[in-house]
């Protein structure tokens, strides 16, 4: 976006907010088609989260980093994509406050997610690692986002696996709860009907991402705040509502795998930004246009991914305010994070 393409500032924080409420619109009614999806598939709510409704719900993100970097501005690409991974970890301790019986972690304990999680650090760790790497492409793309795309579809794989062919089982208890508790909903549509109604949604969240890249853009360039700023605060949490929204609305239905399974799954989704506005940025290798900013943050997400997944192997029932400790931890984290952001 040149600067006579910039729209004016109030018309971009009317669509900004309007592209946001559109996104947090689709977010509940997604989850309803979601859990009955899971179910009537015969995919689990696990694999649902983490593939389908990750994926969908992390479209206008990506739209949002992909366009970012095509129009030359890699520092909002990259900030909305390491912002967006801490917000929506962020998001999953919000939905823990909704649960009352007990921590969300606990109560929704299945070997899926905890590998889900470690997929996730794995990942985080690869664009950390590609900072330090030589500034070499191939073909405009550096060798870095091809390991995360492959990185991606093994993890997939192995979630799957851990799914259908669980190694591991948690230890029951009276707040444990198992999809197969969950008793079949009546009424419910054709499989192709419900597929129908996803992929438009899917296609609505798309367009609103689009819609909050270049808002987002032109309220950075109206007002003077740094696209870290922009894409961290403003893009980041925008195009993250979908995964806020169907947390705590899959909570509140008691479809608690898909709550988590939806926040592990759509981070793990959220750094293939990266990968893709990689190959959209044409000016070298998105990785070394990472500042010291986005270096806090994405490793900032590290850490909150791996305090997570010490809370869903611990496990405790009940904490802080009846949250678990990795989501009173994840809450200071992010908090923290933001005031850096604010002061720095």
């Amino acid at each position: 976006m040149t600067e006579t393409e910039l729209w004016p500032l109030q018309t971009s924080l009317i669509l900004f907010v309007a592209a946001g409420a559109v996104i947090a619109v689709c977010g509940v009614m997604v989850t309803t088609r979601a859990e009955r999806l899971a179910r009537d598939t015969g995919l689990g709510q696990a694999i649902m989260g983490a593939v389908f409704l990750g994926a969908m719900t992390s479209l206008s993100g990506l739209i949002a980093s992909m366009t970012a970097a095509f129009e030359n501005h890699p520092q909002l690409a990259i900030s909305n994509a390491v912002g967006g991974i801490a917000v929506q970890t962020t998001f999953l301790a919000f939905a823990d406050i909704f649960y009352r019986k007990a921590n969300l972690e606990h109560a929704a304990a299945s070997e899926a997610n905890l590998v889900q999680g470690a997929v996730l650090v794995v990942l985080l760790g690869i664009p950390v690692l590609a900072v330090f790497t030589p500034d070499r492409t191939l073909l405009g793309v550096h060798p870095v986002s091809v390991l995360l795309v492959v990185a991606y579809l093994f993890g997939l794989h192995l979630i799957a696996g851990a799914h259908h062919a669980p190694m591991w089982q948690p230890r029951r208890t009276r707040e444990t709860q198992s999809e197969q508790q969950r008793p079949a909903r009546p009424g419910q549509r054709e499989l192709p009907g419900q597929w129908a109604g996803f992929l438009l949604l899917a296609a609505l969240v798309a367009c609103a991402g689009w819609v909050v890249a270049n808002a987002g853009l032109s309220i950075a360039a109206r007002t003077g705040l740094t696209e870290g700023v922009i894409g961290t605060l403003f893009t980041a949490i925008t195009t993250s509502l979908p995964e806020g929204v169907i947390a705590v609305a899959a909570v509140r239905r008691g479809a608690l795998t898909l709550a988590v399974g939806d926040i592990i799954g759509g981070n793990t989704f959220d750094v293939l930004f990266l990968a893709f506005s990689d190959l959209m940025y044409r000016s070298g290798s998105i990785y070394h246009a990472v500042t010291p900013v986005q270096s806090f943050w994405l490793a900032l997400s590290l850490l909150m991914t791996a305090v997570l997944l010490l809370g869903l192997i611990r496990r405790e029932e009940h904490g802080i305010g009846n949250i678990g400790f990795e989501s009173f931890l994840v809450l200071v984290f992010y908090l923290a994070g933001l005031l850096l952001l604010v002061l720095t």
